[in-house]
């Protein structure tokens, strides 16, 4: 949204996208999990007077949306870029497969997973541990407002103490909200690497990759 209340900001895209290729310059493998709650947040919307179901699939179908504008956006800037979704779009997106979507990636192409899992109940943080096992990642890198892993919320308590490294035990233990329950049991059963850290801040994602002590690592 960047600014505004509502939708899609192509300022804050094009942003994003000057992140992604600092990253893909250096020929890292990259795979991208989009959200959609800038357009529709099934959950919440659901509850008010639709079905959950329904609700779900909407949610769905804007990160469909939010990865065409990204797709637009990466190629423009000459990264070629393909969506695969959870959910049959043909003209628009190939459905997911994990040995298509990892060919993409050996080919040099930025892939968009879109349409969260394809099934409703679930998460987009479920639907990104997901597709990242998938084509065997090496970790999660969890862009938010906020630097890192708190003991309580940053943006509400000033004293509020950042966790450099916390494993999955400690983090399931102190109840920190960093993914929905059952991502993050995903990604602990599996021994998939989390790292959280400030997606705004121009550099940032490169200085991850890199190794660089910033954000924090849930392993």
């Amino acid at each position: 949204m960047g600014n505004k209340t509502y939708g899609i900001d192509p300022k804050k895209v094009e942003e994003f996208v000057g992140e992604i290729k600092t990253i893909y310059d250096k020929g890292v493998e990259v795979g991208i999990v989009i959200g959609g709650g800038n357009i529709f947040r099934g959950l919440s919307e659901a509850g008010q007077a639709m079905d959950r179901t329904q609700g779900d699939f909407m949610g769905m179908l804007a990160t469909v949306i939010n990865g065409m504008a990204l797709q637009s956006v990466l190629i423009n800037n000459n990264i070629p870029a393909e969506i695969l979704s959870g959910i049959k779009i043909e003209k628009i997106a190939e459905e997911v497969k994990p040995l298509k979507a990892k060919k993409m990636l050996s080919e040099g192409k930025v892939v968009i997973f879109s349409g969260g899992t394809g099934n409703p109940f679930f998460t987009t943080d479920t639907g990104a541990v997901l597709r990242a096992l998938e084509i065997d990642a090496d970790a999660i890198l969890k862009g938010t407002r906020v630097d890192g892993i708190y003991d309580k919320d940053p943006e509400k308590f000033p004293d509020a103490v950042k966790y450099k490294q916390i494993s999955y035990e400690e983090a399931l233990s102190k109840n920190l909200k960093i993914m929905d329950s059952t991502a993050f049991a995903l990604s602990k059963d599996n021994k998939l690497p989390i790292i959280v850290f400030d997606m705004n801040t121009k550099g940032n994602l490169l200085k991850v990759v890199a190794g660089d002590d910033i954000g924090t690592i849930v392993e």
